[in-house]
């Protein structure tokens, strides 16, 4: 069974990097479907998170993965006592209701999510239910949301065209020196030189390509790192459980990268 969240919160931190909230407002007028494109830990989720509570309505995550299919998004039939009830699933709660549902790295999902959701995404705004023979119009509220990481997902699980020409897209990716430090002070408490030398060291391992790391330094990695170093924990020591450990299981570049964050530190 797939588990997620139905969150209404209190206000998010979110520091704006470009236009991307004005474009988000704009695009929720309409209701059209929108794709956060970006490499891990650059703040897509936590836009997300602040647009919602921004626009005052209900969010439903979803963390897609190779087993999500459109069953778990549309909902099952389900034994309770002597009877089978329908019960719905996230994604037909959202279009009855009239929220943003978020499907966070909706790459990584069984082909059959993307099928599901395409009457969703143009103008019929309709979401069939195949086992129920029905069709379920759109709430009036209710707006699609996608995450993407083509970086990662690239030459392996990929979004077509024609189903990335069905949302309006913006690509995130990790702020500048001067406002990635200002985050990690305003989300954490940290000393303003402290941050700017965990972002020094993100900047240096982000730029050491030859490394071949799968991914590399994200902005959610100095936040830990930041909490930990500021409750006590030594600064070297923190970047070496929460910044450089997280990134490679190959030994020999842990002890470079260690070797790194203990000089720059």
């Amino acid at each position: 069974m797939l588990t997620y969240s139905i969150t209404k919160m209190n206000t998010p931190y979110y520091q704006p990097i470009h236009k991307e909230i004005d474009v988000f407002e704009h695009a929720y007028k309409c209701k059209i479907p929108f794709l956060l494109k970006g490499p891990t830990g650059t703040g897509k989720s936590r836009f997300i998170e602040f647009m919602a509570h921004k626009l005052e309505t209900k969010l439903i995550t979803i963390s897609c993965h190779e087993e999500t299919s459109s069953t778990d998004l549309i909902g099952r039939f389900i034994i309770k006592g002597a009877e089978t009830i329908w019960l719905d699933g996230p994604l037909t709660t959202a279009v009855k209701e009239g929220h943003i549902i978020y499907l966070d790295e909706i790459a990584e999902a069984r082909p059959d999510v993307i099928v599901a959701i395409h009457s969703l995404t143009d103008h019929r705004r309709e979401l069939f239910i195949d086992k129920l023979g029905e069709t379920v119009n759109a709430h009036e509220n209710f707006m699609l949301v996608a995450s993407f990481n083509p970086g990662y997902q690239r030459g392996f699980k990929e979004l077509k065209p024609s189903t990335r020409q069905r949302f309006v897209a913006i690509s995130f990716a990790y702020p500048e020196a001067k406002l990635e430090a200002e985050i990690l002070v305003s989300e954490t408490g940290i000393e303003k030189d402290t941050a700017k030398k965990l972002v020094n060291i993100a900047t240096k391992i982000r730029n050491l390509t030859e490394l071949g790391l799968t991914e590399t330094v994200s902005t959610r990695l100095l936040v830990d790192a930041a909490k930990l170093i500021h409750i006590g924990l030594p600064k070297r020591l923190t970047v070496h459980v929460a910044v450089v450990e997280p990134l490679t299981d190959d030994l020999e570049v842990i002890q470079a990268l260690k070797d790194l964050g203990d000089l720059m530190i």
